[in-house]
């Protein structure tokens, strides 16, 4: 599995999770951010 798809899942389920059952915690928004930040560099470094 790649390390892009890793991060991109990872970002999906913490958003789906957070609206679905109002799931926040201390900094969430900076995961959040950072997450789909790594995902979308790298999938743009692989193509």
């Amino acid at each position: 599995m790649k390390l892009w798809t890793i991060a991109l899942g990872a970002w999906l389920i913490l958003t789906g999770l957070s609206q679905l059952v109002d799931l926040s915690f201390r900094y969430d928004h900076i995961i959040y951010g950072a997450l789909a930040l790594v995902a979308g560099v790298l999938v743009l470094v692989r193509k």
